[in-house]
């Protein structure tokens, strides 16, 4: 689960490297505040938009399996191990 949040995350902070290295390819100094101000908002929602788009992505597109998931369990003495089946 940790994984899963980090990715997501890291889709959300693409907006801002993006702009990061246009700061920098502009010759200003990513470091100052005043640089960043303006965009702050339209970076959350882009980033906001990457995540939320990747979800739907992978909701829609992602590979479905026909059986469910079966735990591991105990059968005639012996350590089943769990899957889908």
């Amino acid at each position: 689960m940790l994984r899963r949040v980090l990715e997501e995350f890291g889709l959300f902070l693409i907006p801002f490297v993006l702009f990061l290295i246009y700061l920098l390819l502009a010759g200003r100094n990513p470091l100052r505040r005043v640089h960043w101000d303006a965009h702050l908002l339209r970076l959350v929602l882009a980033g906001l938009a990457v995540v939320i788009g990747t979800l739907v992505y992978e909701g829609l597109f992602s590979e479905r399996r026909a059986g469910g998931y079966v735990p591991t369990h105990m059968e005639n003495g012996r350590l089943v191990p769990g899957g889908f089946r």
